[in-house]
């Protein structure tokens, strides 16, 4: 079935409503994509269009086309020779016994050096048809039967760009030691396999003569030299140009910097063509002055020809006059000083930038070494120093380029703005439109000669560097000693100073933008453009050349027809409103005088032709069609046209030679933003003799790794910019080189640099968002009362731009940036989780605030960073680091660290200070812990400041475990994790208990049968000796310190509880706080929870189903089942919480296991007495081995070597709470209290102490046992303290307590009966 046909008007209004923008920003170059295209500039139709108008320039257009292509062959012949390669270093060697296959190899070496040499026959003959016929172009301007006797300006260019390709392929013949070596072993095998030839006699003359090619130096210019002056001379022509390239360089009429470039290369080789005639040699200084030869020379000693090969105008005079006898004479030239002759006394003859600094400021310029004797510093004027730079380098300029760059992109984006605001207006203004679009192209065209600027500006400055290497790089090796270096190292790697690598990105992405955003405009701005050339060059056509006909009509019939010629030429008399061209010759013989011609701007751009005839007509206007009239072009002095009116004349000639480049938009960017050139390197490969330089040496990674290096926040933005440097060199490689193998070379090198680019990049963000999190939880208190606080403050990044870059274009590929940061930031924040937990289980318990700290630390940095980006979860990342991401997991790894670091190290070697409530590690036992894994400073609190503050922070609570602690494992067990630690730790007290079952056995058996109370009779000093005596212990004496460790472990596990009850409390507390609202619970009066509506729904199942009711009885409701489906999720709710809200003691379970334990053992140590009576001289009991242990430990041992304190020391106060507790839940408190040998020695001391006080005697022997009674007496009130808090938490007399299920789930405030054990259903761990 057809659907319905949607009219075409519908379908584009629904198109509308689509928005293809994105909020990507714009921090990348025009990133052209990798292509074959010819561009614009490249006609099509070359000047075939010229005959159609009738102009005399028929024969110059064909010499003209002829010229172009010549162009076009010349640079592909450079090209070849520029990424030649050498191939005899990938030749094989056979070994000695494969000698027979000798002739086998040399005909496969002759065939694989074939195809490179017959290149280079190509190339020999190429160069031989192009001296020629640009000798045979010169010598027919030369002809005096020409009746214009000089060419026209492009052929003048064409010449030279010609001349210039010679020059370039001569300078890369020269250049290039791999050509001869090739040639010698093609040579060399070539009379090995051409033995069994028949004829090789003309190959071995072509070889002759190429090998006379490459050996001769300079073979190219000489054999143009020799074509030139084979049949006439050519110094007239010679001059021309020599003329015509000194007034364009001190005119700055080279519009774009590769024309400058060229002008300055065939420079000198023109003075030296020039000077070189049989004729006067000196004729030419009468035309151009030497002086100003020298002054072109000397303001530029360095002339970029190739990306990593630089020319001297000074260099090649002094090489060439060897060739050309006639120029040795010409000593001023001969004597200009090369770029690395230059001595310090001489360069302030160059031009010179100065940089005044105040000697007293201090201040501190990077100069690199190389530079340092380029400088020239005149001592002490007035206090300051003149330090002189040369204008090659960037950083001397890059002031003036930043405020250029600010002041053109405001007003480009106000220009931009104007022209969107005339696009919208219908109706406007012809005159404000004609103002608008026209302060668009002046824009425009400032932005293209901002550009050639600058990137003329990086050509000159590596030019410059090439030409004078870094003489000493710093010292790398062993004890500061300097490596050897390359000479690619020493131009590149070592050449470029911190602030000369800072400036250099500044550059490239001054360029880079503004290409970008002028590249982005083309389509907004070319009717502006064409408009305005349009109108341009209607109004000269039509209203100036009027006025001068009017003037010079009468005067001169020759005059006038040139001009005539020109209007019939361009002029649109369709576009005309106000007279035709009809009309026009009644006014040129009227005498009224005539409005201008009004006309409506079109965008109908002139075509190349067109403007190469309106310039050879305004040539031939101007100079009558002869060049060597003296004053040049312009400045001749044998026209007779006005001044104004030559004033208009030049100025509308300057405008043509633009036009072509604002027609061609897209190619002239693409051509002023090219900076792929500071990628090649194919000289220095050739010389250094490698295969390739290592990423370090690139210019282009050097300045992207820059930004990483400097921490620049500013650059940040600007990386970007600078990795389109990759896609230009690629573009370079495969569609000006045409070379693959280059484009494989960039192409391995920028996927090794981006995965290098993309982990730098993700550890700065790391590192700021890390710094970022740890500045914002540093105390505040701990900040104000810092006098430098803001050291610890975090400068922000301009990150976000990067956030958003998903379609990054490199190499003809889109790269989503975003994701790659995403994905590497979280492989970061486990890789950090993993570095806190290994730090942690590498330290004793007490770190676990520390770990806690970290962890929080991170956490708040991937808050902050998930505003940005898109990240997995923390708690996610936090589980799997955990390894308890699996539903029936209820350990985990910290749970694991935390359980073994107590069984191995916390319960044996940690004694308890009963007063603080800390655990502190024992004096006895030496730390041993391996060593604690290193890693950068982000990993920890992103900087060495932050780190610092932290740390501190940290010590505080590394001594002892405590509250602070308790707090941090319940924080970071979290409610999964915390019940199987509790059921380890009541696990080993249940252990330790089996464990101590045979040493008290030893120990009940080594008490003596009968031991009464103490006598009174002997005093303090009786009891001691008659302890001494009955509490040996005999041959059991070795179990005494193990039973104690035991007791002290289930101490310290007992205690442990108490903490974490104490700190769960707490945690429960809150949570019922947040919830009891929602649940309508309330606290009741006797601490019990109640409900505040007996038999309703709580407030929160209310509240869902009012609204779900009034949702589901609305109409327009579109689906109520969702609604009720929501309402039973709150009942679910309200269960799941209300039966978490009766949560019990920790303490109270742990009491009421140790009790269920205890009665396995009840019968051994709590024996029934056989008479009914209490058993006060055989009893054996518990409390009776640990009385004797106690007095013992604290009596005995003080007698013997006064060990107490060390004892102490090594026990604490677990002791008492162990041993208190297996009393108390044994049932002999009462026991103990009255028969413990400790109270008895008290009761004797007191009744001693009063008898002796009463009778007035000396109380001498009591006072020396004051120490040790009041050790006693402390024991006794720790002991006093542990009782009540047993009696508080699980009373015995009513047995109220907690019970437990078979599940193992506690049953809390139950009566039980008085019966030996009310807690026999407790669960036991299977033996």
């Amino acid at each position: 079935m057809a659907g319905a046909v949607v009219p075409v008007e519908e379908a584009i209004a629904a198109l509308s409503t689509f928005s293809l923008e994105d909020d990507q920003p714009e921090i990348q170059g025009p990133a052209v994509l990798v292509s074959s295209e010819r561009s614009a500039t490249i006609s099509p139709v070359e000047y075939s269009d010229v005959s159609a108008y009738r102009l005399s320039l028929t024969e110059d257009t064909k010499a003209l086309n002829h010229l172009n292509t010549l162009i076009l062959e010349g640079k592909d012949m450079s090209s070849v020779l520029y990424t030649y390669r050498s191939c005899v270093k990938a030749l094989p060697q056979l070994p000695d016994s494969m000698r027979h296959a000798q002739a086998d190899l040399y005909l496969e070496t002759y065939q694989v050096l074939d195809l490179e040499m017959s290149r280079l026959r190509e190339i020999q003959r190429w160069q031989g048809s192009a001296a020629s016929k640009l000798a045979a172009d010169m010598q027919r301007f030369s002809r005096p039967e020409r009746r214009i006797n000089g060419p026209s300006v492009t052929h003048l260019w064409s010449m030279l760009k010609l001349l210039d390709v010679l020059v370039q392929l001569d300078h890369l013949k020269n250049a290039k030691a791999s050509i001869p070596n090739d040639f010698s072993w093609y040579k060399r095998t070539f009379t090995q396999v051409s033995v069994q030839w028949q004829d090789s006699d003309s190959i071995r003359e072509e070889l002759d003569d190429l090998q006379i090619f490459l050996s001769t130096r300079w073979a190219i210019l000489l054999n143009l030299h020799a074509e030139m002056f084979r049949v006439n001379n050519v110094e007239d022509i010679l001059q021309v140009l020599i003329v015509f390239a000194v007034e364009s360089l001190e005119l700055d009429f080279a519009l774009l910097f590769p024309e400058r470039h060229i002008l300055l290369r065939i420079l000198p080789v023109l003075v030296v063509l020039a000077t070189s005639s049989e004729k006067d040699s000196e004729s030419l200084y009468k035309r151009v002055k030497i002086n100003r030869l020298i002054s072109i020379f000397k303001n530029d000693p360095v002339i970029p020809a190739f990306p990593d090969l630089h020319l001297s105008p000074a260099a090649i005079m002094k090489e060439l006059s060897m060739y050309f006898q006639k120029f040795s004479a010409q000593t001023r030239l001969l004597t200009l000083p090369a770029p690395h002759e230059l001595p310090p006394r001489e360069a302030q003859e160059y031009p010179l930038s100065l940089v005044w600094i105040n000697a007293s400021d201090h201040a501190e310029v990077a100069v690199s070494a190389f530079e340092m004797h380029m400088t020239i510093i005149i001592p002490n004027v007035n206090t300051c120093k003149i330090i002189v730079w040369r204008h090659y380098l960037i950083i001397n300029h890059i002031g003036g380029i930043r405020a250029e760059h600010d002041d053109f992109m405001i007003r480009f984006a106000s220009s931009m703005n104007q022209l969107m605001l005339l696009r919208s207006t219908d109706g406007t203004d012809v005159e404000w439109c004609k103002e608008v679009k026209g302060s668009m192209y002046d824009i425009i065209v400032e932005g293209f000669q901002l550009l050639s600027r600058w990137t003329a500006r990086i050509w000159e400055q590596c030019a410059w560097k090439f030409s004078r290497p870094c003489k000493d790089p710093p010292p790398t090796g062993v004890n500061g000693t300097s490596a050897s270096y390359s000479d690619y190292e020493k131009v590149v790697r070592y050449n470029y100073s911190y602030e000369e690598r800072k400036a250099l990105v500044e550059l490239v992405s001054y360029i880079k933008s503004v290409g970008s955003l002028m590249q982005r405009c083309d389509t907004l701005v070319a009717d502006a453009l064409w408009e305005t050339i349009h109108a341009e060059v209607q109004d000269f056509v039509q209203n100036t050349l009027a006025t001068m006909l009017k003037g010079t009509f009468r005067k001169k019939k020759d005059l006038s027809r040139i001009l005539s010629d020109m209007r019939t030429l361009s002029a649109d008399w369709m576009a005309n409103t106000s007279k035709p061209e009809s009309e026009y010759q009644s006014l040129q013989h009227g005498g009224e005088d005539s409005k201008a011609n009004f006309f409506y701007p079109r965008p109908v751009a002139p075509t190349a032709a067109q403007v190469h005839c309106l310039q050879f007509l305004i040539y031939e206007v101007v100079s009558g069609g002869n060049l060597r009239k003296p004053g040049g072009l312009f400045g001749n002095s044998g026209s007779e046209i006005p001044v104004n009116d030559l004033k208009q004349l030049e100025t509308f000639f300057y405008k043509l030679s633009f036009f072509l480049h604002m027609i061609d938009y897209t190619a002239t960017i693409a051509t002023l933003t090219d900076l792929g050139f500071l990628w090649f390197r194919e000289f220095y490969l050739e010389s250094s003799r490698v295969i390739q330089f290592p990423i370090e040496c690139s210019l282009p990674w050097m300045v992207i790794d820059h930004v990483f290096e400097s921490q620049n926040a500013g650059l940040l933005e600007s990386v970007l910019m600078t990795f389109d440097i990759y896609n230009d060199s690629a573009q370079q490689a495969l569609v000006v080189l045409k070379q693959r193998f280059l484009y494989d070379e960039i192409e391995a090198e920028v996927d090794h640099c981006f995965d290098i680019f993309v982990s730098k990049l993700c550890e700065m963000i790391f590192t700021h968002y890390k710094s970022w999190a740890a500045s914002e939880l540093l105390d505040p208190s701990f900040l104000f009362s810092l006098d430098n606080g803001e050291k610890y403050s975090v400068q922000p990044m301009r990150l976000n731009a990067l956030f958003k870059m998903t379609r990054l274009k490199l190499l003809g590929r889109t790269i989503d940036l975003r994701s790659l940061i995403a994905e590497r930031m979280n492989k970061i924040f486990r890789e950090n989780l993993e570095f806190h937990f290994d730090r942690f289980e590498s330290q004793d318990l007490c770190a676990v605030v520390e770990l806690e700290k970290l962890v929080d630390i991170l956490k708040h940095a991937h808050a902050l960073l998930s505003k940005e980006l898109t990240v997995d979860s923390f708690s996610l990342m936090l589980n799997e680091m955990q390894e308890k991401l699996s539903l029936v997991s209820f350990s985990s790894r910290l749970a694991s660290q935390i359980w073994s670091e107590m069984q191995s190290d916390f319960l044996p070697n940690f004694i308890l200070c009963n007063t603080t409530q800390r655990f502190i590690r024992s004096s006895k036992v030496p730390l041993q812990k391996p060593s604690i894994p290193y890693a950068k400073p982000n990993f920890y609190c992103g900087t060495q400041e932050l780190n610092s503050a932290h740390q501190s922070f940290a010590r505080l609570h590394s001594g002892f475990f405590g509250m602070p602690h308790m707090f941090s494992v319940v924080r970071l067990l979290g409610s999964r994790s915390l019940p199987w630690l509790i059921r380890a730790l009541l696990d080993h007290i249940s252990n330790k208990i089996t464990t101590l079952e045979p040493m008290i056995t030893g120990l009940q058996e080594a008490l003596p049968k009968s031991i009464g109370l103490l006598p009174f009779d002997g005093g303090v000093t009786g009891c001691m000796r008659l302890i001494k005596e009955h509490l040996n212990w005999g041959k059991k004496s070795d179990l005494k310190a193990d039973v104690l460790c035991g007791i002290k472990e289930i101490g310290s596990v007992l205690y442990w509880m108490g903490l974490l009850d104490i700190v769960l409390r707490e945690v429960d507390t809150i949570h019922f706080m947040q919830t009891a609202p929602w649940l309508g619970l309330v606290p009741g009066a006797d601490g019990q929870i109640m409900k505040t509506q007996e038999g309703g729904d709580s407030p929160v199942v209310s509240l869902f189903k009012s609204a779900t009711v009034a949702i589901a009885s609305n109409p327009r409701c579109p689906n109520p089942a969702s609604f009720f489906t929501m309402s039973k999720q709150a009942e679910a709710a309200d269960l799941l919480y209300k039966a978490h809200m009766n949560t019990g003691s920790v303490l109270e379970y742990a009491l009421a296991f140790t009790s269920a334990a205890l009665d396995k053992y009840c019968s051994k140590w709590s024996a029934a007495p056989k008479t009914g009576f209490l058993d006060i001289t055989t009893s054996k009991d518990f409390y009776r081995i640990y009385s004797g242990l106690q007095i013992v430990r604290k009596i005995l041992g003080y007698l013997e070597d006064s060990v107490q304190v060390s004892n102490h020391e090594v026990l604490g106060d677990s002791v008492a709470w162990g041993g208190c507790t297996i009393i108390y839940l044994l049932g002999q408190q009462l026991h103990f209290e009255l028969f413990d040998f400790s109270y008895q020695v008290l009761n004797v001391a007191e009744v001693e102490s009063e008898f002796l006080t009463q009778a007035h005697r000396n109380i001498q022997f009591v006072q020396g046992w004051e120490p040790l009674l009041e050790a006693t007496k402390k024991a006794r009130r720790l002991n006093n303290h542990v009782f009540s808090m047993l009696k508080a938490r699980c009373p015995l007399e009513d047995k109220v307590a907690c019970a437990i299920k078979q599940s193992g789930a506690p049953l809390h405030r139950i009566k039980f009966e008085n019966t030996v054990s009310a807690f026999e259903t407790l669960p036991q761990k299977a033996a």
